[in-house]
């Protein structure tokens, strides 16, 4: 690992070299006066660690404006129907909604728009956060004119595994999936560690969010230059078999894999079950807490996700956003919140909090700040750097309906049942009616 004064000189010629000046934190904009005093801004937020530490520093911001904050939390797999049923009711209950990137064509017309309070705010969003982040939050196919909520919870994925097995083994960090199959049989030969632990149950379309890098590693996509379903293709159909091979015919993952949502796979590691798990960023605090592991963080490495041979690496990119109800009375209020709460140094006092153990950044200035790459044996570089070239799925406002499709087919073949190119094919059929 890097000493910190060579992590601060690397972060600082990677922010100039690659980002550009543009790349500086930005202070909030607080209206002077307090003239919001008094009002409550409601917020229904997701369940995540972060927001709960956002929430323990309210106080900081209702000194400074004289407004009240209140959440409600909801669990990722009830998100986005309760987001639907605000949608459908249009009620004012709450000020601020919690979204995720591959929901918001479908709920657009919940958020009200941001170009002229960003304006007001002085927010600079391309110099503030990468573009992978900014797709979400912006309407048109992710690429229109409308901001229609600010950033403020994304990952990468990356491939953890049990550092201290594979010095003990004398494995190295797999750059394949191959070589992830073949560290998980030596690991099984020699341990009573499963290889890694995947999982391709249906919660929320999880069991998708390897499998994209499959696709993608192959060649292949969701949709073809059309928008139609062409995640049937040969290149699609093999890599899909590749994906489930890791289970089925080479069975260095769990047969529990069958059933198991991203949780139950990162368990199955903070618990000494299995030795890797290729996951989000975030699942790092869960990996090294004394709470919820039974490792240390010593015993925790971090590799860049897997390829295809001679293929780069890949990640597909998850994004939350924050954005004001279209429906409610208080949005200057709520802006003041988001205002505030975006701060870069917000995000960068939680990533700092060593009481904590929170790696989820979405600023630039962040992932490339010195002492943030220090505290993390340079995660968030790493980040930046897998951040400039991620892919993301098409968001389109039929996507919830695809991702169900899709999900539910590769749970039904991870549970053996079925030929891969049989039901892509039949997904397929059923996706252009989808898209029609």
């Amino acid at each position: 690992m890097l000493e910190r004064r060579q992590w601060m000189q690397w972060a600082s010629a990677y922010a100039l070299g690659t980002y550009g000046l543009g790349a500086h934190a930005q202070s909030a904009m607080l209206k002077p006066g307090k003239p919001f005093a008094g009002q409550t801004v409601n917020v229904l937020s997701v369940v995540a660690p972060q927001f709960s530490a956002h929430e323990a520093r309210l106080a900081e911001f209702e000194a400074q404006t004289g407004i009240k904050v209140k959440y409600q939390y909801v669990p990722f797999a009830s998100m986005r129907e309760k987001l639907t049923a605000e949608l459908v009711a249009k009620t004012d209950q709450y000020d601020v909604l919690s979204a995720m990137d591959i929901w918001g064509p479908s709920l657009y017309n919940l958020f009200d728009p941001l170009n002229a309070r960003l304006a007001d705010k002085k927010i600079d969003m391309p110099a503030r956060y990468p573009n992978a982040h900014l797709r979400a939050a912006r309407d048109g196919m992710g690429n229109g004119p409308n901001y229609m909520g600010l950033p403020i919870r994304g990952h990468v994925q990356l491939l953890f595994y049990r550092k201290d097995i594979f010095k003990q083994l004398g494995l190295k960090a797999p750059e394949t999936w191959d070589q992830m199959v073949e560290a998980g049989k030596t690991i099984q030969s020699k341990t009573d560690l499963s290889g890694v632990a995947m999982y391709y149950g249906k919660t929320g379309g999880q069991n998708l969010m390897i499998w994209f890098n499959y696709l993608w590693g192959m060649g292949a996509d969701l949709l073809d230059a059309k928008g139609q379903a062409a995640f049937n293709s040969p290149q699609a159909v093999a890599a899909t078999q590749q994906y489930l091979d890791v289970m089925l015919k080479h069975k260095v993952a769990p047969a529990a894999s069958a059933s198991f949502n991203e949780t139950d796979a990162v368990n199955s590691v903070a618990q000494g079950k299995s030795a890797m798990v290729p996951v989000w960023w975030w699942r790092y605090a869960g990996l090294t807490d004394p709470k919820t592991s039974t490792l240390k963080p010593e015993q925790i490495g971090f590799t860049s996700l897997p390829s295809m041979p001679g293929q780069a690496n890949t990640t597909y990119t998850n994004t939350w956003f924050y954005g004001l109800n279209r429906n409610s009375t208080k949005k200057d209020a709520a802006m003041e919140y988001l205002t505030w709460l975006t701060q870069p140094e917000i995000e960068r006092d939680l990533l700092l909090d060593r009481s904590k153990n929170e790696v989820v950044a979405v600023q630039t200035s962040n992932l490339i700040n010195g002492d943030v790459n220090v505290r993390f044996g340079g995660m968030h570089v790493s980040a930046a750097q897998a951040l400039k070239g991620a892919k993301g799925v098409p968001l389109f406002a039929q996507w919830p309906q695809m991702s169900d499709l899709l999900e539910a087919t590769i749970n039904e073949l991870a549970s053996g049942k079925g030929d891969v190119k049989q039901a892509l094919d039949n997904a397929a059929l059923r996706a252009r009616r989808i898209l029609r």
